[in-house]
């Protein structure tokens, strides 16, 4: 079934230990498409980019069956760039530029047929953009899945409030969780996340896996151990594209397949990060995929 994902799309600078990239695709939009789109046909892009961005790209997400119909291109203007440098244990980088260009006045307009989507997938932007998204749903969604970070938290926190109302589903790191909720322990952030509004939330923890909270139950799945990773970014993006993507193909919200969507979207993160950018998720198989997966089904399988 259709999923609708807004997010940006982007050129990043980054730098880890294992070297650099400059004018790296990038953007939230950008991972979450790409991973979603292994698993749903239907994959409806809104965004906003300038006329710098490469065709190339698009016509890569085009291929894989991503509706553009939504992504603004702004005339005479430039695309959104973040530039960053990560620390060696890679758990934490430094924003060392960030140039909203096109994304300082997005208004996203949803085509007519958009307004109809199933499943939808708000990538990080402001809690106004994420609104005004919903505002345009002819119908509620299935299911209305949230991203936010730290920096709305700081600046914007009753405008997040307002949108947190609105959703089903919130994915945050175990940071800005912990920020939104004012609580230590994460199963009482998640409790207390669960009174704003979302009915599950999602806690990443990065190279420790991820949690899923539906009331008093939970799940967790570890992050499979890579040999190598070289770029963490758009891991998270990366991971809430296979999650949604996955659920948009099964059309199940039990928890049960929550559970297995949590390592479908783990295991396309894992991907990801093992070249920089978006790279790695570009040219990936179905068997791989399904190897990836099954690589989890033995990290987590016991029997007792």
């Amino acid at each position: 079934m259709s999923l609708l994902t807004v997010g940006t799309v982007a050129f990043d600078n980054i730098e880890t230990p294992f070297g650099r990239v400059d004018y790296a695709i990038g953007g939230a939009a950008s991972y979450i498409t790409l991973a979603a789109s292994y698993f749903t046909p239907e994959v409806r892009l809104v965004s906003v980019i300038g006329e710098d961005f490469p065709v190339s790209f698009l016509e890569e997400l085009k291929a894989r069956g991503v509706d553009q119909e939504g992504l603004q291109i702004k005339a005479g203007e430039k695309s959104f760039f973040w530039a960053g440098r990560y620390h060696n244990d890679m758990n934490a980088r430094d924003t060392l530029d960030t140039q909203l260009n096109v994304l300082a006045d997005f208004d996203p307009v949803l085509p007519a047929r958009y307004a109809a989507s199933e499943y939808v997938m708000l990538g990080n932007l402001t809690p106004a953009v994420q609104m005004r998204v919903i505002q345009q749903m002819e119908k509620r969604p299935r299911l209305i899945a949230l991203d936010t970070m730290n920096f709305w938290m700081d600046i914007a926190m009753d405008s997040l409030r307002e949108v947190l109302k609105e959703v089903d589903m919130l994915i945050i790191n175990d940071e800005e969780a912990r920020q939104l909720s004012g609580a230590y322990s994460l199963v009482k952030a998640a409790a207390l996340i669960h009174e704003m509004g979302p009915r599950y939330v999602v806690i990443k923890k990065g190279e420790h896996g991820a949690f899923l909270f539906e009331g008093e139950n939970v799940f967790f799945a570890p992050a499979l151990p890579l040999l190598d990773v070289f770029d963490p970014t758009g891991a998270g993006d990366t991971f809430a594209g296979g999650f949604m993507g996955y659920i948009a193909q099964t059309e199940d919200l039990s928890f049960d397949n929550l559970k297995r969507a949590i390592i479908y979207g783990s295991a396309m993160a894992s991907f990801c990060v093992e070249r920089f950018g978006t790279e790695r998720l570009r040219n990936l198989t179905q068997d791989e995929i399904q190897q990836r997966v099954q690589r989890f089904v033995r990290l987590v399988h016991v029997e007792v």
